[in-house]
């Protein structure tokens, strides 16, 4: 994104005609393109302040509502009608920093969630995107090339989009399913740790918001596939059930996932619990066989003056010798029993 879209908060702007870009527009010149009945116009804000909404909203005559949540940001996908136009939330998924580094098991890479609203009517597309940091210029690139689906209008931009997003998901469902796999060996192997127990929350918390991102936009593909009426031409619908497809592989992925982590998670606390256990029965086992000499040494410092086996010749080896054999037996059979 280059610094003067960043300062303006318009990515592109654009008037097409039977799929072929025939005109890049100005705001001002928006309300005119819209007057053709034979144009459709596309276009591309990332997050525009309040004014740049209001001018956009005036153009195109979106819902104050809409807008006031376009602006906002900050929410789960969704779908929305307002007359002929509906609002869409999409929430967008990827990795922070080298996404060639995300599948490192040791690795806390932080999932980053964007969000992208769609304004869609009869003749127009507006998205607003927040926080993504991978643009829309290459579905825009990509819908140029195909000219006879862009002719379309509306609707395949609209299907463009949400194939793109739900692509995003894929690689993430992949790097998680690889990232649990090394989790799982760690908990299995004798290696599990407080460092596991910390990689299984961090696990379960990017779960929990890539479940966040997908299961809702089911309800918008569902909504989607049965939508009958403007803005979306009944044809469009084979094309929101391929997506819907797709999602619905990408749920199965994550609820797999979900449900492996909860048994992975009871897996590590009870083989911590048992190590805990194996770790008492130790030191109890050498806890007692210390206390034998312990409680002979303190009998014979006790210092009384009658003690028949003080003057005794042999009672220092006898007592020695006979607490070095008691603390063998129980050494055998603490050993004999698994306590040590």
């Amino acid at each position: 994104m280059s610094e003067s879209t960043s300062r303006s908060g318009v990515i592109d702007c654009a008037a097409y005609r039977e799929g072929v870009r025939v005109a890049t527009l100005a705001l001002d010149e928006i309300p005119a393109a819209l007057a053709d009945p034979t144009l459709f116009v596309w276009l591309g804000l990332y997050e525009p302040d309040a004014a740049l909404l209001e001018q956009v909203q005036a153009a195109f005559s979106l819902h104050e509502l809409a807008v006031e949540d376009a602006h906002r940001a900050h929410q789960r996908p969704k779908l929305e009608r307002f007359g002929d136009s509906l609002f869409i939330v999409l929430r967008t998924a990827q990795f922070a920093g080298d996404p060639d580094a995300a599948d490192d098991p040791g690795n806390r890479r932080e999932l980053e969630l964007g969000e992208t609203h769609l304004f869609v009517g009869s003749r127009y597309v507006v998205t607003v995107r927040h926080g993504s940091l991978k643009d829309h210029v290459g579905v825009r690139g990509r819908c140029e090339l195909e000219r006879e689906r862009l002719a379309l209008g509306a609707g395949y931009v609209l299907y463009a989009l949400l194939d793109f997003v739900v692509d995003q998901y894929f690689p993430i469902a992949e790097v998680l399913e690889r990232q649990f796999e090394a989790i799982e060996t760690d908990v299995f192997d004798g290696e599990s740790s407080r460092e596991t127990t910390a990689d299984l929350y961090d696990f379960s918390r990017k779960l929990q918001s890539m479940r966040r991102a997908v299961s809702p936009l089911l309800d918008v593909l569902q909504r989607l596939v049965r939508f009958d009426g403007a803005p979306l031409p009944e044809s469009m619908q084979v094309y929101f059930r391929d997506v819907h497809d797709h999602l619905m592989r990408i749920q199965e992925m994550l609820e797999g996932l979900a449900e492996m982590n909860r048994s992975a998670l009871a897996a590590h606390l009870s083989l911590l619990s048992v190590a805990q256990s194996d770790e008492t029965k130790r030191l109890a086992a050498w806890a007692a066989i210390i206390a034998v000499p312990t409680m002979v040494a303190g009998i014979y410092g006790m210092n009384f003056r009658f003690m028949p086996e003080l003057e005794w010749r042999f009672g220092y080896p006898v007592v020695v010798g006979s607490m070095v054999l008691v603390c063998l037996v129980l050494y055998r059979q603490f050993k004999k029993s698994g306590w040590l």
